[in-house]
């Protein structure tokens, strides 16, 4: 299982711009944090997530 967000996902290995187009993230509005670490966002085609993973999706909102 991998945690995002702390939530369990039933996944074993997955990529990390398949789940976020998955999950309908905007990816111009987010920052994900993988393990205490900061995936650059032109490494999300290729950055795969795996079991123990620990991963935080921060979505940026305007307001005012």
């Amino acid at each position: 299982m991998i945690k995002i967000n702390g939530e369990d996902v039933n996944r074993e290995e997955v990529l990390l711009l398949d789940y976020l187009q998955e999950q309908n993230y905007s990816l111009k509005r987010i920052v994900v944090e993988c393990n205490e670490k900061i995936v650059p966002r032109d490494q999300y085609e290729t950055f795969t997530l795996h079991t123990g993973d620990v991963v935080e999706i921060v979505s940026f909102v305007g307001g005012g």
